[in-house]
């Protein structure tokens, strides 16, 4: 079991080597957004020469009319995976809600017959484990935005308004898994029903646990500001190939709050996972 851990230089990193094998790259939105927040990850991976495509989970973009459900969100990522060519190898990039998806669809398939070969997971901005109370809290809280009465509602908004502050210094923007996002005063009615169903599915679901039974490498990768990175130690001690990379001042959205910083984060993991 190894592991690494090392914050993202404004320069470009040291020649990687050789190209490596090219791989069919998956990536997987946060909660509340959608595929769109990809596009210049999906970009920049197909420059190198890779096949890539970026998903609407269940409830989400083009699936907004579903909800959200782990099965079905299982369900969209084989669908994505078995898009590549017969033997490519895959790898599957997460952000947040898209992060905790990816590393349990990752463990799923890693005991799925016949499934194309996995190289690698790239789990960004959740590295806090969501099994246990903390998620079940933030479930019921988006309950009572949805069944509550108009004065429970508002008597939530001056919370939000603290979580926003403490978890991301104020500055990162809505999205994700933040609770500012999920518990903001602006989100529309509809929006709590996604939460609630998300929650639900990860309160029973350790992410800790996903990555302890992976066999392949795992990235994780958070931004500097992000306050939900709880337990960055507990996630790369339970990898066989483990890496931390920070990337500095930048939020819990990192993808969309660095993306010159993230896009060279993923030619260094995706050569990494090359040789493994």
């Amino acid at each position: 079991m190894t592991s690494r851990s090392a914050d993202v230089a404004p320069t470009p990193p040291a020649d990687p080597g050789p190209a490596p094998q090219r791989a069919g790259i998956v990536f997987v939105h946060g909660m509340r957004t959608s595929s769109a927040i990809w596009e210049r990850q999906v970009d920049h991976v197909r420059d190198a020469g890779h096949d890539a495509v970026a998903v609407d989970l269940p409830a989400h973009g083009a699936l907004h009319r579903e909800r959200f459900s782990m099965p079905r969100a299982f369900e969209v990522l084989d669908e994505a995976a078995g898009s590549f060519g017969a033997g490519t190898p895959v790898v599957v990039v997460g952000l947040s809600l898209g992060g905790y998806t990816s590393l349990a669809w990752a463990a799923h398939h890693a005991t799925a017959a016949s499934a194309p070969p996995l190289a690698g997971v790239v789990a960004a901005g959740c590295t806090s484990d969501p099994k246990g109370k903390p998620v079940a809290l933030f479930r019921d809280v988006a309950h009572l935005a949805v069944t509550g009465t108009t004065a429970v509602r508002r008597g939530l908004r001056d919370a939000s308004l603290a979580w926003r502050s403490a978890l991301t210094g104020g500055r990162s923007r809505a999205g994700g898994l933040e609770v500012a996002a999920l518990l903001g005063d602006a989100v529309p009615r509809p929006g709590w029903g996604i939460v609630t169903d998300a929650l639900t599915h990860l309160a029973g679901r350790s992410s800790v646990a996903s990555t302890r039974a992976l066999q392949v490498p795992v990235w994780f990768v958070n931004g500097a500001r992000d306050r939900l990175r709880l337990e960055e130690a507990r996630h790369v001690a339970a990898a066989d190939r483990g890496a931390l990379v920070v990337v500095p001042d930048a939020g819990h959205d990192v993808n969309s709050d660095a993306p010159d910083a993230f896009n060279r984060v993923l030619t260094r993991a995706l050569h990494d996972f090359a040789r493994a």
